[in-house]
């Protein structure tokens, strides 16, 4: 890959790279890439219901009930009714939950350290930035 590629092609291949790396931190905690996303965006605060969930990472809604039973199973998660709408069903990280986000969201860290050593505090910054940029652009 070059610099003169398309910017999917470039972000592929870097998530790719980014995915092969993370695989054995997430498999050592006990988690395949969308459950930590659910944590991971669960850390930032409850979902008001699972289709909102659904909607913030992107993830198809019939879908997003049997990966929440999982992580309702293995305690990480909670799902109550919503007090304003009964058929609504508020997702929150348990305790167990926001400490296993935290311990792999830690060694995730050291993972990208690693993989993006060569470049500047700086250059990280403006990547993590504009990543963000380009993730949040519906």
């Amino acid at each position: 890959m070059t610099e003169d590629d398309d910017l999917a092609a470039l972000c592929a291949g870097a998530g790719r790279t980014l995915a092969e790396a993370e695989g054995p931190v997430l498999a050592e905690h006990g988690l395949s890439m969308w459950q930590y996303v659910v944590l991971a965006t669960l850390a930032h605060g409850s979902a008001s219901s699972q289709l909102v969930l659904a909607q913030q990472i992107h993830y198809d809604k019939t879908r997003l009930i049997a990966l929440l039973d999982g992580l309702v199973a293995e305690g990480l998660v909670s799902r109550s009714p919503d007090p304003a709408d009964r058929r609504a069903r508020v997702v929150r990280l348990t305790e167990l939950g926001t400490r296993r986000h935290a311990a792999v969201r830690d060694a995730i860290r050291v993972v990208e350290e690693r993989t993006l050593t060569g470049l500047s505090a700086e250059e990280r910054r403006v990547l993590r930035s504009a990543l963000t940029h380009l993730a949040n652009s519906d």
